[in-house]
């Protein structure tokens, strides 16, 4: 996270029901539109990501509707397990992990069952390191009769291209912690006139989650409950920084980072778990079978300073996850890469000392030999 954005939270609080804060809101409000993509309103849920992809089940859904919730890993999971508590009748397509969905797989789920209502999707599926063809999928689910597509950004929001309103998404949902450069506890979302026509209907329980009084707020400015004004006023600097960088730029940047981490990867002869179309977030890196994932990453993180993610679930101990998202640069991934050169043969696993640095530093310098340092010199 930005230095900017963390020292902001220690000014003095400015109260929530005030003109001060309302231009705030406002400010905040018109900048996400920006990384959403969208000329939709976009809400701020003082709660965690969680609490945005709940408020996109409970407000569009009523007691036994049916939704199609495409999961490829953990979070594709959720999904499903939150239309389950609502009483959803939710058909389940499962898609490998480490894979991307087919689109026909899609086609074929809704020509059977023409009565669901949502597809609940994930741009990118943080659990395995895969991105998804959102941009495919909204064609497909457009042609679906009274259909919405839901999409949970809530990691690839800033770093992975997402043309909310060019794609017809009717929903997107995301966080503060991820590519905003935020810390936790901040849930947004962007519903189209679609998806308005369908909260209108909408029966399922719903109190704090309830995005009617949240638009009636945001037509002043404000939220309808008390929310976390220091995380908002960090968002302001995040974005502020997204918006100096360019969101096209920024997307570039996260593109070469993650070209350049998996270069590093490859160099060193290790493989990439999502292969078949890895995201600009994270690299998952499958680990050698000698290679215990969580031995590697305690090494890494107790010797080094740095830390990575392990693989979840099914995946723990297999895989390794390599973020370089948000506030991330050239010695960011150079440093990941090193430590991990470093710290394989330690586990048993020999490598050619320099060779992963190497692979990433051609990716990364220009024709000039330079490197990219992301601060304010040139954002």
């Amino acid at each position: 996270m930005p230095p900017d954005a963390l020292q902001v939270m220690a000014q003095p609080i400015i109260h929530h029901r005030t003109e001060e804060f309302e231009k705030v809101v406002a400010e905040v409000t018109d900048a996400l539109k920006y990384v959403f993509q969208t000329e939709n309103d976009v809400f701020i849920l003082t709660a965690s990501s969680t609490g945005a992809m709940e408020s996109a089940v409970v407000n569009l859904l009523s007691p036994g509707d049916s939704a199609l919730a495409i999961a490829g890993g953990k979070f594709g999971k959720r999904w499903m397990e939150i239309c389950e508590a609502y009483g959803v009748k939710c058909h389940l397509l499962d898609v490998e992990w480490g894979m991307p969905v087919a689109l026909d797989a899609v086609a074929q789920k809704l020509e059977s069952n023409p009565e669901i209502k949502c597809v609940y999707a994930t741009l990118c599926e943080t659990s395995t390191g895969i991105v998804h063809d959102i941009e495919g999928l909204g064609k497909i689910v457009d042609k679906a009769e009274n259909t919405l597509l839901i999409v949970d950004a809530v990691s690839g929001l800033g770093a992975v291209d997402l043309q909310t309103d060019n794609w017809r998404v009717d929903v997107v949902v995301s966080g503060a912690q991820k590519g905003l450069m935020t810390p936790p506890g901040l849930g947004f979302i962007s519903l189209s006139e679609a998806a308005w026509n369908a909260v209108e209907k909408a029966a399922l329980p719903k109190y704090y989650f309830d995005l009617k009084k949240a638009r009636e707020s945001l037509k002043k400015n404000q939220t309808p409950f008390t929310c976390s004004v220091s995380l908002i006023l960090a968002l302001r600097e995040s974005l502020a920084r997204i918006r100096r960088e360019g969101l096209a730029n920024t997307l570039a940047r996260h593109a070469r980072l993650a070209q350049a981490t998996r270069a590093g990867i490859m160099a060193l002869g290790l493989e990439l778990f999502a292969a078949a179309a890895p995201a600009n977030v994270l690299t998952a890196v499958t680990m050698p079978e000698n290679v215990d994932g969580k031995a590697l990453i305690k090494l890494i993180r107790d010797r080094y300073g740095i830390t990575f993610a392990g693989g979840q679930e099914k995946l723990s101990g297999r895989i390794i996850r390599i973020a370089h998202l948000g506030y991330c640069d050239d010695m960011d991934v150079i440093a990941a890469i090193s430590a991990l050169e470093m710290a394989l043969p330690e586990l048993g696993y020999a490598v050619t000392a320099g060779a992963g640095v190497s692979a990433a530093e051609e990716v990364l310098q220009d024709r000039n030999g330079r490197f990219r340092i992301y601060g304010d010199s040139n954002v």
